[in-house]
């Protein structure tokens, strides 16, 4: 897989990485990512994973822009009000890098368009608030073998992790918990969505690239009032009602 000049000099940062390098970035150039949820952890991870030349992203989304999202959201602009978010997403992330193939799908999550959706990929992300969503989008990446980035906010707290076949998402989180917070309650501050959904593109250009080590099997918890984070490990939990029998 060759590069254009321009695609050398836009990537010239990574080139130059021993972590990275002209294999790495022509792993970038063939990977393929969905991304569950165009929001506040969605927006910044498509941004650089498209800035990072990742080959093909697909946004998976059912909602509009709304004036709330702003805040945090940062695709977005004024302009992008009352449009599908994987419609103006996909604008954004092809006026930043055109060697980038983005695809939006903007229905309903549900099993079988996990199924779909995460069999055609190499890397799933996903930063939905809703616990339900999670499980499909984990059950799916352990039944067709998908790392999974998975990320949360809430208030001034984040925390990022990697799960494979095993210990999947359900062994760190088995049911729905009965006082899950959403952002729309609680409240998050913007910059933390920046922050975590960073780490969670940072996470996935590892994950690709196969640099250092992923927070795989790991969970990275992040204060952002207290300005500390702290890594825990998740068990594989052998009751777990999607990998427990692997």
């Amino acid at each position: 897989m060759s590069f254009t000049d321009e695609e050398i000099e836009r990537y010239a940062r990574h080139l130059v990485l021993r972590e990275v390098g002209g294999p790495g970035q022509q792993k970038l150039k063939a990977a393929s990512v969905l991304i569950v949820g165009a929001g506040g952890l969605g927006a910044p991870a498509a941004l650089y994973l498209a800035a990072a030349g990742v080959g093909t992203i697909i946004l998976a989304d059912p909602d509009v822009v709304d004036r709330s999202n702003l805040q945090r959201q940062v695709i977005y602009t004024e302009p992008d009000l009352h449009r599908p978010k994987v419609e103006a997403a996909a604008d954004r992330l092809h006026g930043l890098n055109p060697h980038v193939f983005v695809a939006g799908f903007n229905g309903a999550f549900d099993d079988a368009s996990a199924d779909d959706l995460v069999d055609g990929v190499d890397l799933v992300l996903d930063g939905t608030d809703d616990f339900a969503t999670r499980f499909c989008v984990n059950a799916a990446c352990v039944k067709h073998g998908k790392p999974l980035v998975s990320g949360a906010i809430g208030r001034w707290t984040g925390q990022v992790g990697v799960f494979g076949r095993r210990p999947c998402y359900r062994c760190l989180v088995p049911e729905i918990p009965p006082d899950a917070e959403t952002c729309v309650a609680v409240g998050v501050v913007g910059a933390l969505a920046g922050v975590v959904g960073s780490m969670m593109a940072l996470e996935a250009i590892k994950l690709i690239v196969g640099a250092g080590e992923a927070l795989t099997g790991r969970l990275l918890i992040y204060d952002a009032l207290a300005a500390e984070t702290r890594t825990v490990r998740v068990a594989g939990d052998p009751d777990c009602p999607v990998c427990g029998g692997r």
